[in-house]
């Protein structure tokens, strides 16, 4: 059967059905489930079946892991993202970048595995979490920029330096029990190292 002009219209720009939005939003919130519960490489196989979908659904509304993790996290980009506006205009320059960094970091460390596959987007513009990865990025990016124009943080500091640093906190949190709860102290050490002298 032809298919016509307007049958090749990009069907993510139309409205979802109540039931395919029924079915997105389960699935969504079952993913959230298992990766809270064994980490962002949890079995999709294990969504599906917690979500009473076959495979081929999942892989409809979400093609990959990727695409799954970013439905799931963009919120939470959005929120870094706002966090970030919104300290720009905080009176200690130090602070501000602390607490960005900080938010950043608890937000790696939702899932199991997180800091690995987002380490990953951040150097891979072709994946579909850099997009939504990109707003977080340049408003995180104005707080070291205001940090290295007061002088705080050494000029030879950029973006990627602050983010990979911040995601090697998150990694060793998650995976050594004995860094477990030190975060907070390995930040502290961090700002130590990042501030001019």
């Amino acid at each position: 059967m032809a298919i016509s002009a307007s049958d090749r219209t990009d069907h993510t720009r139309r409205p979802r059905r109540a039931d395919a939005q029924q079915t997105h939003d389960r699935i969504l919130a079952v993913a959230n489930a298992v990766f809270t519960e064994h980490g962002a490489d949890a079995s999709l196989n294990e969504v599906a079946q917690r979500a009473g979908v076959g495979p081929g659904t999942l892989y409809r509304h979400f093609p990959t892991r990727q695409a799954l993790l970013e439905a799931l996290l963009s919120e939470r980009f959005a929120e870094l993202r706002d966090t970030a506006r919104d300290l720009l205009d905080a009176p200690d320059t130090a602070e501000a970048l602390t607490a960005w960094l900080r938010a950043f970091i608890n937000h790696l460390t939702t899932y199991r595995g997180l800091s690995a596959s987002v380490m990953d987007t951040l150097c891979d513009p072709e994946s579909s979490l850099f997009a939504s990865c990109q707003d977080m990025r340049e408003s995180g990016g104005k707080l070291l920029t205001r940090a290295k124009q007061t002088g705080l943080v050494d000029v030879r500091v950029d973006e990627a330096d602050l983010l990979a640093l911040a995601n090697a906190i998150a990694w060793v949190t998650e995976r050594s029990p004995a860094h477990a709860g030190r975060g907070d102290n390995l930040l502290t050490l961090l700002g130590h190292g990042l501030w001019s002298r």
